[in-house]
């Protein structure tokens, strides 16, 4: 038969008989462990099987082990990759944090701004969203989804934040110390608008708390996965824009006596919960306590 004996051909049947019965068995070794251990790792399954191994007679190697799981399925995928959205090491001016003692008591008073990612599936890549919020009110007043971390899209979103404020006298703008915010272009427009600049002085997340949580609320609130991701760059605008005007229109906040932040905005009058924004004795304060104030 085709060069090889009959008794060979029967032989090598029978090998890849015993070898499809050795995987099937694995493969529900695996199934097994896998019932509780939903994410134990390729790595670690392979070592805690051992044992089983022994006890029915199978051997096979690591990397043949994850041949295995990854022609089944079974190979658990990567966490999502994170990415850098703040690169403070850079020449441009940093400038006093001027909010650290404030208190907030009126709209148009401080805006904060801050960047976060959203992950795109298509293209196993990133995306980035520009926030620029409202601190009094938590209205976000502009937004940006772009595919870079530019000083142009940073400027994007703040001129939408300006054209979207009902007043711009006496604003304080308080963001980290980002390049983007930094950057010449970007402090060029807020001094033409007469706007204070205000950042953060350590990388403590203490000190831009609402931008922080706001950026939480929108990646963890609208999806039933752990954290928002979108097909596409076209689907991220599309879906972040209607997220916005839910966020701003119909989500309704503790710190603001459950009213929503365009009606606070509206309102601009001082409600029951007063904020605290970064007071001086911070260290004495529960971080989980300051971030509530942003619900």
């Amino acid at each position: 038969m085709l060069g090889y004996s009959k008794q060979s051909y029967y032989k090598r049947i029978k090998l890849e008989e015993q070898k499809d019965f050795a995987d099937s068995l694995i493969l529900s070794l695996v199934k097994e462990k896998r019932t509780l251990w939903k994410k134990g790792s390729g790595r670690n399954l392979h070592a805690a099987l051992q044992e089983d191994f022994r006890k029915h007679k199978l051997k096979i190697g690591r990397d043949k082990f994850f041949g295995l799981l990854r022609e089944n399925g079974l190979l658990i995928k990567k966490k999502q990759r994170r990415t850098r959205t703040t690169f403070s090491y850079h020449h441009f001016h940093k400038y006093p944090n001027l909010i650290k003692d404030l208190t907030v008591e009126r709209i148009n008073q401080v805006i904060v701004t801050d960047i976060t990612y959203l992950y795109l599936r298509d293209s196993d890549s990133f995306a980035y969203l520009f926030l620029v919020t409202d601190l009094f009110s938590r209205k976000i007043l502009g937004f940006k989804v772009i595919d870079d971390l530019s000083a142009k899209s940073a400027l994007e979103a703040l001129t939408m934040a300006i054209n979207n404020m009902s007043d711009i006298d006496d604003v304080i703008h308080h963001s980290d110390r980002g390049i983007q915010y930094c950057s010449h272009d970007y402090t060029r427009i807020l001094k033409k608008y007469g706007i204070r600049i205000s950042m953060t002085e350590n990388s403590d997340p203490l000190e831009n708390a609402v931008a922080e949580r706001i950026n939480k609320t929108v990646k963890e609130e609208f999806t039933e996965e752990k954290q928002i991701s979108f097909s596409n760059l076209r689907e991220a605008k599309i879906m972040i824009a209607q997220i916005v005007k839910f966020y701003n229109d119909e989500r309704p906040h503790r710190s603001l006596e459950m009213f929503t932040p365009s009606m606070a905005y509206e309102m601009n009058r001082e409600l029951k919960r007063k904020w605290k924004t970064y007071q001086s004795n911070y260290s004495k304060m529960n971080y989980k306590y300051l971030l509530s104030l942003a619900e």
